[in-house]
């Protein structure tokens, strides 16, 4: 729109986006060499179904994300308006295909469809591409994790924005960030809740187990109360001491009825047992149970401080809140601990199961790589990520901490006394 001051604020945040989209292309490159050396297996059993939403993925978003980031990082001033404006339009719309394209490979993991065996190798096939994208389990869980990412985007703009608003550098341009950022952070999160409560319904349907570990719920009941809090539990302690329990709640949130059943962790053990054979089919209960909280209250808080950021600036006194500025500069690390609750949440109530009723986790891994071997390579991994995170964090607020970029200059006067004579020149 012309506005210098919002162009200021895209070129600063622009280059907060780049520093992530690098690390995450460095971390994304080593997961997919881990599916063929620690996970071969696996990637042959489920490669006909696996294979194609990460194929499509690498083609198509991937090479869309890159292309397009670097043509809008560099064409400030070259390309014209509309064409750098698409450039990163384009990065969005290439990250959420990404999304989509990883998400129904997760889904399909979480609750298989689409698939037939294969009667001669046994093993699953895609038979129809569109009910991948139709799974119940990525249909709610792409827009959550939508949402989770745009709540994090909101948070970190903000918590820049508040550092600098505590300083009074670049006011008019920080308010403004700011303003943007709490604006869009209150539906957002509201509606990542309200999708998040709605996926537990569809896990609750799929995956029971998953529900029932979340609250360590050993037996059946109905209506159910929701734990705020436990003392012990865990898959050797089925009697835990709960701490202001709220009657009916987990029943709603398991089945959208303050009626509701949620079948408990024994009678679905002895379920499975039946339709596996002898096994544990029980998930990491205590994991289970505190990711679950981890998540649901810090998104909570979070919730309770966007509300009182949006009264700040329905009544104009933003700048002047000193204790808000201070917390939400703070609360940025947040929303990385709600998405890494969240996803061992997701993760850790599929197991045993890498594929959901069709593969266990112990079957899927390398039958040439040791215990020692993916001992060694864990801690080297684990290694190497906290340093790409610590760099990530160093060159974020080093960037951060610049400020705003110059303003771009005026442009020359066509006409008048200034103006240079032409010479004639051989």
């Amino acid at each position: 729109n012309g506005d210098e001051t919002y162009r200021r604020l895209a070129r600063f945040f622009g280059a907060l986006l780049l520093i992530n989209v690098a690390i995450g292309v460095v971390t994304g490159l080593i997961q997919e060499f881990e599916f063929g050396m620690n996970w071969s297996a696996y990637s042959r059993v489920v490669g006909d179904v696996f294979g194609a939403p990460l194929a499509m993925e690498g083609l198509a978003a991937f090479f869309l994300e890159s292309t397009f980031l670097g043509l809008w990082m560099f064409g400030w001033d070259r390309l014209p308006k509309r064409l750098h404006l698409a450039c990163i339009w384009l990065v969005a719309i290439g990250s959420m295909l990404s999304a989509a394209f990883i998400l129904a490979a997760n889904s399909w993991m979480q609750h298989p469809v689409g698939y037939s065996i294969n009667s001669t190798t046994h093993q699953p096939q895609l038979n129809n591409v569109l009910a991948l994208f139709t799974n119940p389990t990525f249909l709610w869980g792409y827009v959550h994790v939508i949402l989770a990412a745009l709540v994090t985007g909101c948070v970190v703009m903000l918590a820049v924005s508040a550092w600098y608003l505590r300083r009074g550098i670049d006011v008019n341009a920080f308010k403004r960030s700011a303003h943007l950022a709490i604006v869009v952070l209150i539906p957002a999160l509201g509606l990542a809740l309200f999708v998040g409560s709605e996926l537990g319904v569809v896990e609750a349907k799929y995956q029971p187990v998953k529900i029932a570990a979340a609250e360590a719920q050993w037996t059946t009941c109905k209506p159910c109360s929701f734990s705020m809090f436990q003392i012990g539990g865990g898959n050797n302690d089925q009697t835990p001491s709960q701490i202001i329990a709220i009657p009916y709640l987990l029943s709603f949130l398991a089945t959208n009825s303050f009626q509701g059943q949620v079948v408990g962790l024994t009678p679905l053990q002895q379920q499975y047992q039946k339709q596996y054979g002898a096994g544990n089919y029980i998930p990491n209960v205590f994991i289970q149970y505190w990711s679950m909280r981890v998540m649901a209250y810090l998104a909570a808080g979070l919730f309770l401080l966007a509300l009182w950021g949006g009264w700040l600036v329905h009544t104009g006194k933003l700048q002047q809140s000193r204790w808000f500025l201070r917390l939400a500069g703070w609360v940025v690390v947040v929303p990385f601990l709600m998405n890494t609750a969240g996803w061992m949440l997701t993760e850790n109530g599929r197991q045993p199961w890498i594929v959901q009723g069709l593969m266990k986790t112990t079957v899927g891994v390398s039958p040439s790589v040791s215990a020692t071997e993916i001992w060694i390579s864990l801690i080297v991994f684990v290694s190497l990520y906290i340093a790409l995170g610590a760099a990530d964090v160093v060159l974020m607020m080093r960037y951060a901490q610049r400020g705003l970029p110059a303003e771009a200059p005026s442009p020359e006067p066509v006409g008048g006394a200034d103006r240079a004579i032409p010479k004639l020149a051989y």
